[in-house]
C-alpha cells in the first residue's frame, strides 16, 4: 500500500468517511488545511450523504483532482479539459478494478439510509470488505494521476 493509501485508510478506520479520508490524505500536496479538507468532504461519504450514488472515495478523488487541476476565477476555460480527462481516468480505473463506481452497487443490498441497512452493512463487515479497498484504490490511482 502507498503512503497516501496508508494515511487515507488510517483516517477511514478512525471514523472519518471515505471522501474525507481521501481529501485528507492529499491535503498537504494540495496546500489545503487538513481540517478544511475534512469539512469540505464531509457530506460526500457513502455516495453523497448516504444516498449511495458515486462512491465517496471516488468523489473525494474528484475533489482532489479539482483542487490540483481545477479552473479558478482567472483561468481559461480549456483548463477544465485536463481536469475532466483526469476525472474520467480515475473513474475508469476504479470501475475496472471494482466493477462500478456507484456505491449502492458496491455494497449490494444494504440501504444505508435505513437502520436495517446500516445494521446489515456492519454484520457483513462491508467497511473492511468493500469500502476500505475502495479507499486504498482511489489513493493509489490518485498517486499515479497526480505525482
Amino acid at each position: 500500500m502507498s503512503t497516501r493509501g496508508d494515511t487515507a485508510i488510517a483516517k477511514f478506520f478512525s471514523g472519518y468517511n471515505c471522501a474525507q479520508s481521501i481529501v485528507y490524505a492529499f491535503s498537504d500536496i494540495l496546500g489545503i488545511d487538513k481540517n478544511l479538507a475534512l469539512k469540505v468532504a464531509c457530506g460526500f461519504g457513502a455516495g453523497m450523504g448516504r444516498r449511495q450514488e458515486v462512491c465517496g472515495a471516488v468523489t473525494g478523488g474528484i475533489m482532489v483532482i479539482g483542487f490540483k487541476y481545477g479552473r479558478g476565477e482567472n483561468d481559461e476555460r480549456k483548463i477544465m479539459d485536463l481536469a475532466y480527462v483526469k476525472v474520467r481516468a480515475l473513474m475508469d480505473r476504479f470501475s475496472e478494478k471494482h466493477g462500478t463506481f456507484i456505491c449502492r452497487k458496491l455494497v449490494g443490498e444494504c440501504e444505508l439510509t435505513t437502520d436495517e441497512g446500516q445494521k446489515l452493512y456492519k454484520e457483513k463487515d462491508l467497511l473492511h470488505k468493500i469500502c476500505a479497498p475502495c479507499v486504498v484504490s482511489v489513493a493509489e490511482i490518485l498517486e499515479d494521476i497526480l505525482l
